[in-house]
């Protein structure tokens, strides 16, 4: 088993790596605290310049045509510096890879480029529902066709980058009759359609420089060319674009736990108590070397999901393990970083505060940490 890069993901990784400490670092507070959507955006701009908004996508759609093993590597990075960002990329890079994967020619041609390019600041994926969360194959939105139309109507909720996207990937019940999950089918929605709106913003712990908010479809007409892949096969879509996501997310939080820590261990070094810095401490350098070694432990399975991805295999469990571990492994490194660094972590304006906030939610989105272990404990025991 080899573990060496290539040299295109190495190059990929150093400048994501250079992007985020002249880039992100620099503004990644003022963001969280002020969420300017002018910088954001800019930043955004930036990433697609340098090929971020599309990793994996085929060149001749404007994409970078890297592997998914250089999708993880990059948002590991871009996690680093700021997971507003980082969430942002990662989903905008679901959204043109769910389009290049099961997408009409015409639509590809259409919709991949400007996600690539920046001309669309981001990408959406409409998937959740108020009850149709950890289950969205229970969802009640509804799309039924009328002349050279499908009408949509529901909402949906908890949709990043609702308020810039330039497309959404929305998911809705073209056959009520169909078993559960069967009758679901996905459209490519633009925010121009007649009876499409983005409803309230969300009040969020953490990630506050992405905006996250509800979507409203009110006889919303989308054209029948939209259609995304094959009808009333929608669910099977989400589920596969679902666990590719998992890499993306498992891979932001392992950036923040690495950013926790790589603060609470220089801060230690620094930090005198009594005679003596507090990395000087035994049980202070255990659970620095504990924290490493979990977040090492989770690049592992991230880069082993990728790899079989990218070898076209089955992934799915993989995709799970690696995301449950890896946001949880984050979790644990940033509460013990605030641990370490003590009432100063505690306190607006320390990273460590923003990294703690910001982990929390990689253990809900994309799948929970209890949706990740039925899916584990499903394919173990199939």
């Amino acid at each position: 088993m080899d573990f060496e890069l290539t040299e295109k993901q190495k190059k990929i990784q150093k400048t994501a790596a250079d992007f985020v400490k002249s880039e992100l670092e620099p503004i990644a507070a003022e963001l969280d605290r002020t969420k300017n959507r002018e910088k954001l955006l800019a930043v955004l701009r930036k990433l697609a310049e340098l090929g971020f908004m599309g990793i994996t996508i085929d060149p001749q759609y404007g994409g970078t045509g890297a592997d998914t093993v250089s999708f993880s590597l990059a948002m590991t990075e871009i996690g680093r510096g700021c997971s507003s960002t980082g969430v942002t990329a990662s989903v905008t890079n679901m959204v043109a890879e769910v389009i290049q994967a099961v997408g009409a020619q015409e639509l590809r041609e259409k919709y991949i480029p400007p996600l690539c390019s920046g001309e669309f600041a981001a990408g959406g994926f409409a998937l959740t529902e108020t009850i149709a969360g950890s289950d969205p194959a229970g969802m009640r939105m509804s799309a039924v066709p009328d002349g050279d139309h499908w009408v949509l109507d529901g909402q949906k909720i908890f949709i990043s980058s609702a308020e810039f996207a330039g497309v959404f990937v929305v998911w809705a019940v073209t056959d009520k009759e169909a078993r559960k999950g069967r009758g679901i089918s996905a459209f490519l929605v633009e925010p121009s359609f007649p009876g499409f709106r983005v409803g309230q913003l969300e009040k969020k712990l953490g990630q506050l420089a992405s905006p996250t908010n509800e979507l409203i479809f009110d006889n919303c007409r989308v054209p029948k060319e939209n259609l995304l892949g094959v009808h009333n096969d929608g669910f099977r879509i989400a589920a596969s674009e679902l666990a590719g996501g998992r890499i993306g997310i498992g891979s932001m939080a392992l950036g923040i736990g690495l950013a926790a820590m790589d603060f609470a261990a220089k801060y230690a070094k620094e930090q005198m108590q009594g005679n003596e810095t507090l990395a000087g401490r035994q049980d202070v350098r255990s659970i620095i070397a504990e924290n490493y070694t979990r977040l090492e432990g989770a690049r592992l399975l991230l880069l082993r999901a990728s790899s079989l991805k990218d070898q076209k295999k089955f992934y799915a469990k993989e995709a799970s393990m690696s995301k449950v571990y890896a946001t949880e492994a984050a979790n644990k490194a940033c509460h013990d970083a605030l641990q370490i660094v003590g009432d100063y972590g505690y306190t607006q304006g320390c990273p460590v505060e923003r990294f703690y906030r910001d982990a929390r939610v990689t253990m809900i989105y994309e799948g929970t940490s209890e949706i990740q272990r039925l899916i584990i404990a499903r394919e173990l025991l199939r």
